[in-house]
């Protein structure tokens, strides 16, 4: 029970190969690239959405009459 024999360590080295080899570790790394800038994207674009809403919000704060104004020209087409 000392250390691996060759047959295991042939094993263990084919399936490294299988796992990362011909360019798969760096396709692997490309794609979590992309995945977190493609969340970085989507969380500007809920950051510019959630202040829009709140400059949209102080306007009608700021007028209350904006807002039967506004809701009368959606329904009107």
């Amino acid at each position: 029970m000392g250390s691996f024999s060759l047959w295991h360590w042939l094993v263990v080295g084919i399936v490294i190969l299988l796992l990362f080899g011909k360019g798969r570790f760096s396709d692997m790394m490309g794609d979590v690239a992309k995945g977190i800038k493609s969340f970085k994207k989507g969380m500007a674009e809920d950051d510019d959405a959630s202040q829009r809403r709140i400059a949209e919000e102080r306007k009608i704060e700021a007028n209350p009459g904006a807002r039967t104004i506004e809701a009368e020209e959606r329904r009107e087409p």
